[in-house]
């Protein structure tokens, strides 16, 4: 059966975005979240044009290869320009979970109005036994909710925001993870959990 984890690049005081995030400012000043994957000498086997560390490059390609389809939020999807039609990963389709209509969806864009557990129920389907991944902090606190996440994984950046669109909105009680590994590397550390049922 194939997974469901979220994967996000945050700051250590729990930020995805910076300040001002929006369809017009795309992340805000949060840029500086994704400078590892520019910042070494090693190009990604999954994305064109990212040069990461070697050991950024490892973590990045293995999850990378793992997705079949992503879930993301409504703000997800409009901050990162809809994707340009796309995804955010090259050949995965995108089920976007919202309750407004969209419309500018593409033929890889999938428009999912009865919440996230419908969305991920589509995802896996079109997967074909891959994996599915959730991209925003609405997506991933809901699923959470719903008991749908097998893995979380933080590339944590050593910096403190501030302010921004927080990783996790507000869960009905504890979440417990397990730490499966932790990856120092070039301006980021990679930690993968699982989380415990």
């Amino acid at each position: 059966m194939s997974k469901v984890f979220s994967a996000h690049a945050v700051s250590v005081d729990g930020y995805i975005t910076g300040r001002g995030p929006g369809p017009e400012s795309g992340l805000g000043d949060g840029t500086m979240l994704f400078d590892w994957y520019f910042g070494g000498d090693t190009p990604s086997r999954v994305f064109d044009g990212f040069r990461l560390s070697a050991p950024s490059a490892r973590v990045f390609d293995a999850l990378a290869g793992r997705v079949g389809a992503v879930v993301a939020g409504r703000n997800t999807y409009e901050d990162s320009g809809r994707f340009g039609g796309g995804g955010p990963h090259p050949t995965a389709p995108l089920f976007v979970v919202s309750h407004r209509p969209a419309p500018e969806m593409t033929d890889r864009q999938t428009l999912v109005t009865t919440g996230v557990e419908d969305a991920v129920a589509a995802a896996r389907e079109a997967a074909g036994g891959k994996d599915v991944g959730l991209m925003g902090g609405g997506v991933a606190t809901e699923a959470l909710k719903a008991g749908l996440v097998d893995e979380v994984i933080l590339h944590q950046v050593p910096i403190l925001l501030g302010g921004g669109r927080p990783f996790f909105q507000e869960l009905p009680g504890h979440v417990r993870l397990r730490l499966v590994d932790a990856v120092p590397a070039p301006g980021v550390t990679h930690l993968h959990y699982e989380v415990e049922r």
